[in-house]
């Protein structure tokens, strides 16, 4: 069996990155806008800021709860929109060859953050997973995090005009 270890993941993780608080909290009640980049009722947008792929992006209930069963129908259905609006912006802004969309649901099944769920969406384009990561503790993103955040922002914001 072989090993591959992410080191540079173990500060988010942990919360040893200088994090309190709850992130997805705070988008929601606008005291994180360098990495919010679309606001629903009940819902907010996120970018992560340690992205598998450029246009990595979370979808949070704006109710603090981490059991996907306590959620009312109306906010999931609205997660799964806001889900659809920031897909079809990432297309029209990076042209992925497709997405991963996903719920890690308690710590055990590898949620960073367990106690406010999170829907992730990413971007993936034929070729874009290597060992870099793994390998030499390096991220390869073509693009800063602001520089995207913008992008997807004014594609969203465009997208309810």
């Amino acid at each position: 069996m072989q090993h591959l270890f992410a080191p540079w993941r173990f500060a988010y993780v942990t919360r040893a990155d200088g994090e309190t608080g709850c992130i997805f909290c705070a988008a929601a009640s606008g005291d994180n806008p360098a990495l919010t980049v679309a606001e629903d009722e009940r819902t907010v947008a996120l970018l992560n800021r340690y992205p598998y792929t450029s246009g990595h992006t979370m979808i949070a209930p704006r109710e603090h709860v981490s059991d996907l069963t306590r959620l009312d129908s109306a906010t999931l259905v609205e997660m799964m929109h806001l889900a659809q609006r920031v897909m079809q912006a990432l297309q029209q802004l990076y042209a992925p060859h497709g997405f991963n969309l996903g719920l890690n649901l308690g710590e055990a099944a590898g949620a960073g953050i367990a106690d406010h769920l999170h829907l992730h969406v990413v971007p993936r384009w034929r070729g874009d997973t290597s060992f870099i990561t793994v390998n030499a503790d390096v991220r390869v993103l073509p693009e800063d995090l602001a520089v995207t955040r913008t992008k997807l922002k004014q594609a969203l914001e465009a997208d309810r005009a």
